[in-house]
């Protein structure tokens, strides 16, 4: 029993150290505090990319604290943003987290969707990949699109009748292989 008597408050503050601890051993980084900003301002990035149902759907899978720092500063009058490149994602997260000295740029924003991966459902991953379009040209460090390990349609496949451009985005949550 928790000394306060409010176990959920006390659950949320530990799967949110679970997750901040995960990340950063992901990262191979030293400071968790780094780890908690890139993870926030991914998941912002993320949720200003997605419609409204589908950003409440995506939160409702995220630890309480989480999913506060997920909603907070958050216009849903403004979701989901019309900028929808992958450069202007990436740097809009290095905008938000500073100077951080272990940041390595896509490469670490993949990291935070392989956690995302191992935390929330495979359903509503693919419910926000379906959300996010990707290109079919190579940009991460692994020569694949953000955060893709491959086995995903192209964009001609997937964008087929939408009137979308080549270049309008790469964005893709991986899925972590069994």
């Amino acid at each position: 029993m928790s000394a306060q008597g409010l176990e959920v408050i006390d659950h949320t503050v530990h799967l949110t150290h679970e997750w901040i601890k995960e990340l950063t051993e992901r990262l191979d980084w030293l400071n968790p505090r780094d780890a908690l900003r890139l993870l926030r301002a991914t998941l912002h990035a993320i949720r200003d990319h997605l419609n409204v149902d589908e950003t409440a759907q995506f939160s409702a899978q995220l630890p309480m604290l989480i999913r506060g720092m997920y909603y907070e500063g958050w216009v849903p009058k403004n979701a989901p943003i019309k900028a929808r490149h992958q450069e202007a994602f990436i740097n809009g997260i290095q905008k938000h987290i500073g100077e951080v000295q272990d940041y390595r740029g896509a490469e670490d924003i993949t990291t935070v969707f392989k956690l995302i991966n191992n935390h929330i459902s495979i359903g509503e991953v693919e419910d926000v990949r379906a959300n996010l379009p990707d290109a079919d040209q190579p940009t991460g460090s692994s020569g694949q699109p953000l955060g893709c390990e491959g086995g995903i349609p192209t964009f001609r496949q997937r964008q087929k009748g939408r009137g979308l451009k080549q270049d309008d985005v790469v964005i893709v949550l991986p899925r972590d292989q069994p």
